[in-house]
């Protein structure tokens, strides 16, 4: 492997001028650098990165720690974190909290240890000191989906209350009227902040969000599918439940299936953070939808913005309801027969009626 004195020789300069090329110090000449970059490329030299780091005091990587690697909302985030922080010319280390405080802090603290440039991370919970610490401390931090009360940095998140509200609005024009919601854990923004826009919803209608209809699950598909056992056990189920993540959607989904109840006929289900999959349910599910890539890229751009010291601001983007089949929509309507094919079956819309 070349070395950096390899570079000068071939290159007819000192080891000192090599080094000023490649920080791109503006005190070489045109004619030095134009050599230099030739030798680099004929030797296939590639500088050391740790020893970079120790002269210039940064890494070029940045940290994410995410909460649950196994959500495809997650996976789909991470990538487009390292997606953006390739173009921008910084490397990411991920780490996956599995929803669990402790590991989180496990993750974090090593990633500071590894000295690098700024960290990303949607919170597990809102009491982490560590991270209270590291922000005050002037680690280049912004928190990405969810956040901690009180730690001054950006927050880059979609807006749930709206979508929440417009998938009631749809519920509410479908005729149901009993709706239930598994909710994520209260020590999470986001899980809060699904109950509170859902029993607002709720309220605009005239509705109610009995205890009753409250299950507490953690973002994960087992306590979904164990709410949801909980809500069909009622004196009186639900009409609807909705899942406020994706993981305990597709646990009520196990649930109402091993059930034998059919969904949407007997109960309707809907979630937050769509996913590919529920196109592929029957029947496919109805979801309100983040724009997670945009999310992740937003994240990284405000992340590397305060690294070099300008504001990196915070960001909001609108999250959006997909309507699907779940909730006792109507068929999609069916297209004009062909003549020369047999004619198109029709699905008519079920009919509710409630007192």
């Amino acid at each position: 492997m070349a070395s950096i004195k390899d570079v000068a020789a071939e290159a007819g300069v000192s080891v000192a001028t090599v080094s000023r090329v490649l920080n791109d110090h503006p005190s070489v000449s045109a004619d030095a650098r134009t050599r230099v970059l030739a030798a680099v490329e004929t030797l296939g030299y590639r500088p050391n990165a740790v020893a970079r780091s120790l002269r210039t005091d940064q890494t070029h990587t940045l940290g994410l720690v995410i909460s649950d690697v196994m959500n495809p909302y997650f996976t789909e985030l991470a990538r487009s974190v390292e997606e953006e922080a390739r173009a921008l010319g910084y490397s990411v280390i991920i780490g996956n909290a599995d929803e669990r405080p402790d590991l989180q802090d496990h993750h974090v603290r090593n990633l500071l240890d590894r000295r690098i440039d700024g960290l990303l991370v949607s919170p597990t919970d809102g009491g982490s000191p560590l991270m209270l610490d590291a922000a005050r401390a002037g680690t280049p931090m912004v928190f990405v989906d969810r956040w901690i009360p009180g730690v001054d940095v950006p927050v880059v998140r979609a807006d749930g209350r709206t979508a929440v509200r417009d998938l009631v609005a749809h519920l509410h024009g479908l005729g149901h009227r009993r709706l239930a919601i598994i909710a994520g854990p209260a020590a999470t923004t986001t899980g809060r902040e699904r109950v509170e826009a859902f029993r607002e919803a709720l309220g605009a209608y005239g509705l109610e969000l009995p205890d009753a209809y409250i299950g507490q699950g953690d973002f994960q598909a087992e306590s979904g599918r164990r709410v949801t056992e909980g809500f069909l056990d009622l004196a009186e189920p639900p009409e609807v439940v909705f899942a406020a993540d994706n993981l305990m959607a597709l646990g009520a989904l196990d649930a109402v299936r091993a059930r034998g109840v059919r969904v949407p006929d007997d109960i309707a289900l809907a979630a937050f953070d769509d996913i590919p999959w529920f196109v592929h349910t029957d029947p496919p599910v109805t979801a309100i939808a983040q724009p997670t890539g945009e999310l992740g890229r937003a994240a990284v751009r405000a992340l590397v913005a305060r690294i070099e010291g300008r504001p990196g601001e915070s960001v909001t983007l609108p999250a959006r309801l997909v309507v699907r089949r779940s909730c006792g929509e109507p068929y999609p309507a069916s297209p004009e027969p062909d003549p020369a094919q047999a004619p198109a079956v029709q699905h008519p819309a079920k009919n509710r009626s409630h007192t």
